[in-house]
């Protein structure tokens, strides 16, 4: 394993056999090392894939502000959320959780702590991702002696979120995060009810507004091919339809997107579904 790059004396980028490149972190790994010189394997205590031409360069102007001990954190924390999550997460997560991690220290040491508004969203929503950002805290408590508040659960979970192959970006997930928990207040309050999480209703429900909400945002929302439906579902859950209604106002002015009367219908019935269910237990 040859070094083509010296970022300091713990962290190099190295070229296999294969010609693959990696970074390679150990303390010490690469004190007094040189591009062309060997790398003592042994002293390897942790190593990833670089995804891209720009990672070393992003990777190189982070280890001038982050401690080595927070570098590896980070991976720790990957690793994990990898085994939990049964998911790859993008190799970019490294400099984005490295860097949200130093931040969140040094925030909290000058007592500066930043809330975080989707808290609550992520919570309900995204419950393995939070689950395995609880543990993330653990884990940099455990290293660091420091306990973060529990909004960064939130934000580390979103991290994870957006670092799953199939994300679309840290934006798209903020915003569709954003309209899981608007839309789910909105028939809340308009039935009065507390949601049962654990309930099938429930999760056809936001797996349906999940499904919208990403379709939406990329402007693939289905062509009206079932106008018979729609009228025949707004006949039979009046109630539904008005608070369908009340979705709808809310995502044309917000998203500038008008809802279809598929979407209209489809609406409509999961609502009832999971209104239904609670109104009557």
């Amino acid at each position: 394993m040859k070094i083509i790059k010296v970022f300091n004396n713990n962290v190099a980028l190295t070229k296999d056999s294969n010609q693959t490149e990696m970074v390679v972190m150990g303390k010490g790994l690469a004190f007094q090392k040189k591009i062309g010189d060997q790398i003592d394997t042994e002293k390897i205590e942790k190593n990833f894939i670089a995804p891209s031409e720009g990672f070393a360069a992003k990777l190189s102007e982070l280890l001038d502000e982050i401690p080595y001990e927070v570098m590896v954190l980070s991976k720790d924390i990957i690793d994990m959320a990898t085994k939990e999550l049964q998911t790859e997460l993008s190799e970019s997560l490294y400099l984005s959780l490295s860097d949200h991690i130093h931040f969140a220290l040094i925030r909290l040491e000058d007592g500066l702590p930043i809330k975080n508004a989707l808290l609550w969203e992520v919570k309900k929503f995204y419950k393995q991702e939070y689950q395995a950002a609880t543990k993330a805290l653990q884990m940099i408590e455990a290293r660091t002696g420091i306990q973060l508040p529990e909004d960064e659960v939130a934000s580390i979970a979103l991290h994870f979120l957006n670092a799953r192959q199939d994300s679309s970006g840290m934006e798209e997930t903020l915003k569709m995060t954003q309209i899981f928990g608007d839309v789910t207040n909105i028939v809340k309050y308009h039935y009065g009810i507390n949601f049962d999480e654990d309930s099938m209703n429930y999760s056809r429900f936001i797996t349906h507004v999940r499904y919208f909400a990403y379709r939406m945002l990329r402007g693939e929302l289905s062509d009206d091919q079932h106008g018979t439906l729609y009228e025949q579902v707004k006949q039979q859950y009046p109630e539904s339809y008005a608070c369908t209604k009340k979705v709808q106002a809310y995502l044309k002015p917000t998203y500038q997107m008008q809802m279809t009367k598929d979407e209209l219908a489809y609406f409509m019935i999961h609502i009832h579904r999971v209104s239904y269910r609670e109104k009557n237990i």
